[in-house]
């Protein structure tokens, strides 16, 4: 029985042609079947005969290999290193049927060198074959997922190369300083080549300066937060309106409401989104002391939402449990209640400009949490591989030849973001996020 490890071995084999549906599932009104690899013209031949020119497309009956009619599909052929996996491929655009797609990949399949695809095995090959780096799979893996707008706009802004191209600016300006430091090692001894300690020091300023940017640039949010969503935790007393705040932010009924004091003994969450950001909003049990056992689970899961909320919404009228908790006077509407302690936001029921007011606050802390929608979206990986790469180029030495190690370090941190180094592991791990036909 094949490993998973050799499936991918096989997956790599330049000899394979692969096959997949790249559209979504049917049925649906057109589905896509891609062809890639060596073999890729032949085995679309064999289906729809003579294959229109390059990039252009042409309608063909596709029939199998018994001469049997199996659809009147658009075909298009992308020749070699211009297509999208970097080497032959062709697109049938059939109907989208069950049927129709089932018998239009078993035709393929069965033609000589043919196989079904891997998951993600297309945009591997892409990788593979230079079409894209790691970095632009890594976005457009998040583009396939991608739920939100704010989402969105990351993904594709990693998808479309941009932080590939400041990979790139600052690597470049990285091995231009190795450069410097490799003559003045090499060319000690000649007068054609600047040397000395104020080479030396110039060159460390100029290594610092490039550290000091990289460093700069990657203390954003990393584009996860965007995907997780920011979390925002609704806690206080028993019987403080927590619930209620639950639904009138979600706007919806997520959670019971009672004016029986511990109706909620667990966490309830309610994903919303919001101007293009994910939120999750999360109600918990009453902070009391109970001889209920259950109810005191209840109450160390409300604690422990409270350490870890992003923003933590307190309804009770003592302090809050955290200094950064946004302090809320609940139901301002009721005849004891109307008058608000200073500093706190009133909220009520039947005052909808208020939940509007709240969920303000609510926003505007979270833009602190979240990417910036027009800056770099660079993920955890990044961030980690830039923080090393900074750290060496800040790091300094009077010797030119730790000076040296410090900027190749530099470099291959760098380049590790755009899979120059990437390990095969790391390549399954994200590759198998993809659909089959990606």
């Amino acid at each position: 029985m094949a490993t998973a490890a050799g499936r991918h071995d096989e997956a790599r084999g330049v000899t394979d042609t692969i096959v997949a549906l790249s559209s979504g599932r049917p049925p649906a009104a057109i589905g896509v079947i891609r062809v890639s690899g060596p073999a890729a013209l032949v085995a679309a031949a064999t289906l729809a005969g003579t294959l229109p020119p390059p990039r252009i497309a042409g309608l063909r009956a596709l029939r199998d290999a018994n001469g049997a009619m199996l659809d009147r599909a658009l075909v298009l052929v992308f020749p070699g290193s211009r297509s999208a996996t970097g080497e032959d491929l062709v697109e049938f655009h059939c109907h989208g049927g069950r049927a129709v797609i089932a018998a239009v990949e078993a035709a393929l399949v069965a033609a000589t060198g043919c196989r079904a695809a891997l998951p993600g095995e297309f945009t591997r090959r892409a990788l593979t074959n230079g079409r894209i780096d790691l970095a632009e799979a890594e976005g457009l893996a998040d583009l396939l997922e991608a739920e939100t707008e704010a989402q969105r706009v990351a993904a594709l802004a990693a998808a479309e190369g941009r932080i590939s191209r400041q990979v790139a600016t600052w690597m470049a300006s990285a091995a231009a300083i190795s450069a410097r430091i490799e003559a003045l090692i090499d060319h000690d001894d000649e007068g054609d080549v600047e040397t000395g300690e104020e080479v030396l020091a110039a060159i460390m300023a100029d290594a610092a300066v490039l550290g000091t940017e990289i460093a700069f640039a990657v203390e954003a949010p990393p584009v996860e937060r965007l995907r997780d969503g920011v979390r925002v935790v609704i806690a206080g007393p028993p019987n403080a309106g927590k619930s209620t705040l639950l639904n009138l932010l979600g706007e919806r009924e997520a959670a019971i409401v009672s004016p029986i004091a511990g109706t909620t003994r667990d966490m309830v969450e309610a994903p919303v989104v919001r101007r293009g950001r994910a939120f999750v909003l999360t109600d918990t049990a009453g902070l009391t002391r109970s001889d209920d056992v259950v109810e005191m689970i209840g109450v160390d899961r409300a604690r422990y939402a409270i350490e870890a909320a992003d923003i933590l919404l307190w309804l009770g009228d003592e302090p809050p449990p955290r200094d950064d908790a946004i302090p809320i006077h609940s139901r301002a509407d009721a005849a004891e209640r109307r008058v608000v302690p200073a500093g706190r936001l009133a909220i009520s029921r039947d005052a909808p400009r208020s939940i509007e007011s709240l969920w303000n606050v609510i926003e505007e802390r979270a833009s602190a949490l979240l990417p910036r929608i027009d800056g770099l979206p660079w993920r955890q990986r990044h961030q980690q591989l830039c923080g090393e790469a900074a750290a060496a180029l800040l790091q300094g030495s009077n010797d030119p030849v730790l000076l040296a190690e410090n900027c190749r370090t530099a470099r291959v941190r760098l380049a590790a973001i755009v899979g120059i180094d990437a390990t095969e592991a790391m390549l399954d791990a994200l590759f198998s996020r993809f659909c089959l036909g990606k």
